[in-house]
């Protein structure tokens, strides 16, 4: 059953329009104001809303230019009892799906009703078939299946339907941009423009009319207005990069835009509402800014409504095979992708490496590799940079399972295994100095330990050590 809302201050109207409609087996609700309006909406969204061009307090124009705001592409059809060329150029313009002149057949109300409701459902239609492509699609926004993506991927999914502020943190190279972007698109703005900023790449001046833009005769050379990237975003997501790196001038600034919705272009008189939703990121501890009196403590807790930490990639090395098959598909050199492979030295080592460059650092290795491949495709350990070729020791030989397949798995635990119990028995078994030598966090490296079978206490198993 189809929910369509019918705005006019006359009584007569709505009897009228909510009887023929419910004949039609839609569901209708009335309001006689844009303040009712909008408190419907935001208590049932509405498939179709006809609005009446002349209402008190808030007259149609605005509150169409409202539902826009607040509620992006729903189908709003104009009637009016003025016939206006004027009007309906402009309720066209700002989005109005249709325009009606009073008196109207009800068979013409019903039409454009059907036309309406049509174009609602293939907007939706559209928006779960991009979900699909975003969720299924090559290679996905967000690759990984460890314990610690699972987590991160789960309250993604469970925060991006809502409109609270988030603030990504984690260090840099683990893909806050690619969080942002995936709480964008599947949330109901994913119609909308997603625009991002790095707050740390532009001084202060040009960083404030980045954001806020500036009308004409601001400054010198400012010979048109120019909308900042708030206005932009309008409707959408905005994304704040290296949030912590901006100037206290700016902070106040973006606080009272959290705070009232609304902002003020240079050189203007004139404050503009915005409807954003702002994601935030930062790779240093924010908290320790806070205590430092370098970040402003209220925009702090504004920011972090909810907060979503990336783990770094040494944290969630199960994750590298798919990471490195991504990549390869990205970056395909000439002997396509499908011809291309690590060898299994190779790939364990990329296992074991540290990489303090995350992510970013992981794609720039397997770019390099791609494009110096022999002909045979096999990318071996003399390709990888000497960091990491020779930050190991070469793993055991290879164990094959049934029909010559090499069994990685088990190749890459008993891998894995040595190196760590290495590092213990160099540290005298002191587990935060062995945590340090392998650059990993010391709870890491206990969840590695329970994982892989290697005693918390005593003697190390001879054989494993060897």
């Amino acid at each position: 059953m189809s929910q369509i809302l019918v705005v006019d201050d006359d009584a007569g109207i709505r009897m009228t329009l909510t009887e023929a409609l419910g004949r039609g087996g839609h569901r209708v609700r009335t309001a006689a104001s844009g303040v009712e309006t909008l408190s419907l909406i935001e208590q049932e969204p509405a498939e179709v809303v006809i609005l009446d061009m002349v209402l008190p307090g808030i007259d149609g124009l605005q509150l169409l230019q409202d539902l826009h705001r607040q509620h992006l592409g729903l189908p709003v059809i104009m009637i009016t009892g003025h016939a206006s060329v004027g009007s309906a150029i402009s309720a066209m313009k700002m989005g109005a799906f249709d325009y009606l002149v009073k008196p109207f057949r009800l068979e013409e109300v019903e039409l454009v009703v059907r036309k309406a409701l049509e174009q609602s459902r293939l907007r939706h239609e559209d928006h779960r078939l991009r979900q699909r492509l975003v969720d299924h699609g090559p290679g996905g926004l967000l690759i990984g299946e460890s314990s610690a993506m699972r987590r991160m991927l789960e309250l993604v999914e469970r925060i991006a339907p809502t409109r609270s502020t988030v603030l990504v943190t984690g260090a840099s190279g683990t893909g806050k941009e690619l969080v942002a972007r995936a709480i964008h698109t599947r949330s109901d703005r994913s119609d909308g423009p997603f625009v991002a900023v790095n707050c740390g790449a532009l001084p202060e001046s040009l960083l404030e009319d980045e954001l806020f833009g500036h009308v004409r005769g601001a400054f010198t050379d400012a010979v048109s207005d120019r909308p900042g990237c708030f206005m932009q975003a309008d409707g959408g997501t905005l994304f704040l990069d290296e949030i912590a790196t901006m100037s206290p001038g700016l902070q106040v600034k973006l606080l009272r835009v959290l705070q009232e919705r609304e902002l003020m272009p240079l050189g203007s008189t004139r404050k503009v509402r915005v409807d954003v939703r702002i994601i935030a990121a930062t790779n240093i501890n924010i908290r320790d800014s806070v205590a430092r009196r370098e970040f402003r403590e209220d925009l702090y807790y504004r920011l972090n409504v909810i907060n979503i930490e990336l783990p770094p990639l040494r944290d969630r090395g199960e994750d590298i095979p798919l990471l490195v098959r991504h990549f390869i598909d990205k970056h395909p050199g000439k002997l396509g992708s499908e011809l291309v492979k690590f060898s299994r030295d190779a790939l364990c080592r990329l296992r074991a490496y540290p990489w303090p460059g995350n992510v970013r650092q992981l794609e720039n290795v397997v770019e390099l590799c791609v494009a110096l491949a022999p002909q045979d495709g096999v990318l071996g350990v003399e390709l990888l940079p000497e960091e990491i070729a020779g930050s190991v020791e070469p793993p055991p030989e290879a164990v094959e399972v049934a029909d010559g397949q090499v069994d990685l798995d088990k190749l890459v635990r008993e891998y894995e295994q040595r190196i760590i119990c290495r590092a213990l028995k160099d540290n005298g078994w002191v587990k935060t100095r062995a945590a340090n030598r392998l650059n990993i966090k010391r709870t890491t490296l206990v969840e590695k330990m329970k994982r892989l079978g290697i005693p918390l206490r005593g003697v190390v198993n001879k054989q494993v050590t060897s």
